[in-house]
């Protein structure tokens, strides 16, 4: 899935180029170029699909060559999760009705790819032949309220536990509650499961959204695809696959997992994982100078030289004739800014 807009990564992300097709680390490749290259491990190129808005049709083919245009789902309108993932097993299903499908944001730092791909593979094997919706629950560090926590229920059996109740981002007080009682995980918002028993669940607990998708099966795999999806998709429900599905279903597993994950959610997010100097401060490419400064995150672009004097616990970053600086603890108002902006500046500012 790679649709999304990243507006808490702006002014890097912008709606014209969001994270997933960023290169954040400096690595060479982008999220999205990433997030391909863990799954080619797993599965071949040809069984790869990605989901995104219509906009980014070029840029994902400019940044994936290997993927061909038949490998797209282009949404003409974002509809958040539970649409994407019902056009996806529909589109599948039109090709192999007993395939096991892997659902994976393209915006996750994954540190131990060995450990990931074990996995991916032990999950595809039980979903292969259990009839259930499988998730991926990462072994919580620390109290963390920037998660979603998912409860496990009983003993357990190789890794896999039932699952009892999902629980959105809690408050500090609760996330220390949920990492004392070694009961909970962080929805990593990554699922397995065969094509068959998420269709099940579909038909079940959103039987119109089934329908919509479903009436396409002629038009898949088809030149005709692209236009039936834009006559139904704005119509379509926009609500996730947790709300619509996984917290109603009676037959999810979670697989309890450690392979050094992150949802690159934030620039505090990045901060977290990205290497400091003496004083904490963050230098992303190090076009900066930092004099009586700590606790920040810096990021220039190239050709740009930031001198900052006695900051601390800032975002400092410039990007598109924007500049952005906002304290680190306050960047959940990042969104806000974003919409102020676009109200005065227009949408090439956003």
């Amino acid at each position: 899935m790679a649709g999304g807009v990243g507006s808490r990564f702006w002014p890097f992300s912008t709606t014209k180029r969001p994270k997933q097709f960023l290169d954040l680390f400096g690595t060479g490749r982008s999220l999205l170029q990433m997030t391909f290259d863990r799954f080619s491990k797993i599965v071949p190129v040809e069984h790869i699909f990605i989901a995104s808005n219509l906009s980014y049709k070029e840029l994902i083919l400019q940044q994936l060559p290997e993927i061909k245009p038949s490998q797209l789902l282009l949404e003409p309108a974002r509809r958040n999760t539970a649409p994407c993932i019902a056009y996806a097993t529909n589109k599948i299903m039109s090709i192999d009705e007993h395939a096991n499908i892997v659902i994976s944001p393209s915006d996750h730092l994954i540190l131990k790819e060995n450990e990931f791909v074990d996995t991916i593979n032990k999950g595809l094997e039980y979903t292969a032949t259990h009839d259930c919706l499988m998730t991926l629950g990462i072994k919580p560090s620390r109290p963390e309220t920037g998660y979603g926590y998912i409860q496990t229920e009983g003993a357990g059996e190789n890794g896999v536990f039932k699952v009892k109740t999902f629980t959105e981002k809690p408050n500090i007080e609760m996330a220390k509650i949920f990492l004392e009682s070694g009961d909970f995980l962080w929805n990593s918002g990554m699922f397995l499961w065969n094509v068959q028993a998420i269709s099940r669940a579909f038909d079940l607990y959103a039987s119109e959204l089934s329908l919509k998708f479903k009436s396409g099966h002629d038009f898949y795999n088809t030149p005709g695809e692209q236009v039936y999806i834009d006559k139904i998709y704005q119509s379509c429900t926009n609500k996730s696959i947790d709300y619509v599905i996984m917290e109603k279903a009676k037959n999810v597993n979670v697989i309890s997992a450690d392979f050094g994950w992150s949802d690159l959610g934030t620039w505090g997010s990045l901060y977290e994982l990205s290497d400091k100097d003496a004083e904490a401060n963050v230098n992303m490419k190090g076009n900066s100078m930092l004099y009586e400064c700590k606790d920040n995150i810096i990021a220039m672009p190239e050709g740009k030289l930031a001198v900052v004097q006695g900051a601390e616990g800032f975002i400092i970053a410039e990007a598109d004739n924007v500049l952005l600086i906002c304290k680190k603890d306050q960047e959940q108002r990042i969104r806000d800014f974003v919409n102020d902006t676009k109200l005065k500046m227009g949408d090439d500012f956003v």
